[in-house]
């Protein structure tokens, strides 16, 4: 084939040192431009971003030159400079979460990160964690289920 082709669509989820709120209420907007301003310096694109005072969900279309690692280390780096001015503790949670997300359900997952305050009415955080774990196929902490052969 003479050609290369590929849709590399990640949902990605990554908190605030030691879930501590950090993200100033109606910061979110901001943190997403500065984001989507890292990415396309990398030429990925960022689809989506949204989140609470303690996590940032984003959804990223990931190109084939780029490791997922070192994009996630340079956005969390260089927002994590940034956010010191709004929050000089800022610091986000060493790792993240990332969970591969189909075309067809691109519409769906951009509509779960916009509504991010819906979500948590009454729900924290490790229970979403946990949630996006199972759903894709992954044991939640705590959690050993047998998987089939």
């Amino acid at each position: 084939m003479p050609h290369s082709f590929h849709a590399n669509l990640l949902h990605c989820v990554f908190t605030t040192k030691a879930r501590a709120a950090l993200i100033p209420p109606g910061h979110h907007p901001a943190l997403a431009r500065y984001l989507a301003t890292i990415a396309r310096m990398e030429r990925a694109t960022l689809l989506e971003s949204g989140g609470i005072a303690d996590h940032v969900h984003v959804l990223l279309y990931l190109p084939a030159h780029l490791s997922l690692g070192s994009l996630m280390s340079k956005l969390k780096a260089h927002s994590s400079r940034w956010m010191k001015d709004v929050s000089p503790n800022f610091a986000w949670q060493e790792g993240y979460g990332a969970f591969s997300v189909s075309p067809s359900r691109v519409n769906a997952v951009r509509s779960y990160i916009r509504n991010q305050e819906q979500h948590h009415n009454g729900r924290a955080f490790d229970e979403e964690f946990a949630d996006l774990l199972r759903a894709a196929g992954m044991d939640a902490p705590g959690e050993d289920r047998q998987r089939p052969a």
